[in-house]
């Protein structure tokens, strides 16, 4: 089979098309046909040893897939043929066969595409995480996203008012930018250059209930003055490189709180945690109520490219990689 590989810690540059041997089914694994593999900031890192979790090297690009189960355990809740969308976790997804546990693979609903499919799982139910578990987000409340025209940014506008958000204020870093934030459903858009100025003046001056954050750097600490009272600061990840700082005084002054936010440690510390956020997302995407991701799409002979677009921060929403 084709795969994306990296055998050196070279960044995104270091991916190579390779031809390998399918992978050894294991029990209790779901073999799958993969067309599309979806593209998130951790595989920018892995290939850098940046990350905290690191895969034996050589290893496989990538942790979303989308395709069709070539071959499932007896009882399985997916059967051969399902079009289905899974975690792959630490590499193992950019390859035409991949094999995943089943707990790890849903059915994907009849009325998304494959290649918006492999854009769901780890972008969607991080977001779902950041909103329900760990923002407690209430009905009504105005939720401010940073890097809103990214994957995580993206999943976030287009999840939030489908989860009880009055309000979804997009800050972006440019024009063109701008017009992914509103394509994906933000209320109010900001540019970067005096964003916290402009969030009091939309805001009354109350500030906003939640700020969910994947890019970190020098917005911070703007980022806890922007929020109202009993406001919740929500950490995802660090995308503009440098891993700020709290002066915890901070969080006197309005009684606000700052929340670590990490998904794939709380799934993997949590059974059956992935299949409860499945539970309430799927009907929600199913129903149309959560529109799909619409990736931009990157052939395999192209993958390094495709990851290095989050690198250099030129991808505007979710980027898949397309192996069928």
């Amino acid at each position: 089979m084709r795969a994306a590989q990296v055998s050196r810690l070279d960044g995104p540059e270091a991916i190579e098309i390779v031809d390998i041997p399918e992978p050894q089914v294991f029990p209790g694994g779901v073999v799958i046909d993969v067309h599309a593999a979806g593209v998130a900031f951790p595989d920018v890192l892995m290939t850098r040893g940046l990350y905290q979790m690191k895969p034996e090297m050589p290893y496989i690009v990538g942790g979303e897939v989308a395709g069709v189960v070539r071959e499932a355990p007896e009882g399985a809740h997916v059967k051969p043929g399902d079009r289905v969308l899974a975690l792959t976790l630490l590499g193992n997804a950019m390859a035409e066969v991949t094999v995943t546990p089943a707990e790890m693979v849903f059915r994907l609903p009849d009325n998304i595409s494959m290649e918006a499919g492999a854009g769901i799982l780890f972008n969607d139910l991080t977001v779902h995480f950041c909103l329900r578990t760990r923002g407690r987000l209430t009905e009504g409340e105005t939720v401010l996203v940073h890097g809103a025209a990214g994957g995580i940014g993206t999943s976030t506008l287009r999840m939030a008012a489908a989860l009880g958000a009055g309000r979804v204020i997009a800050v972006v870093s440019t024009e063109e930018k701008a017009e992914t934030a509103r394509a994906n459903g933000a209320t109010d858009v900001v540019l970067t250059d005096g964003w916290l100025a402009r969030v009091k003046e939309l805001t009354g001056n109350r500030g906003v209930d939640i700020v969910l954050d994947p890019v970190g750097g020098d917005r911070f600490t703007d980022s806890i003055r922007s929020l109202a009272p009993a406001g919740r600061l929500l950490v995802v990840g660090f995308t503009g490189g440098e891993i700020p700082t709290v002066k915890v005084n901070r969080l006197l002054l309005n009684n606000v709180e700052v929340v670590g936010a990490g998904w794939g440690a709380w799934m993997m510390s949590h059974p059956g945690y992935l299949a409860e956020q499945w539970a309430e997302v799927e009907p929600l995407l199913a129903a149309g109520r959560i529109a799909p991701p619409q990736p931009v799409l990157f052939p395999l002979d192209k993958a390094a490219d495709a990851v290095a677009s989050l690198e250099n921060r030129t991808a505007t929403g979710k980027v898949v990689v397309t192996l069928r």
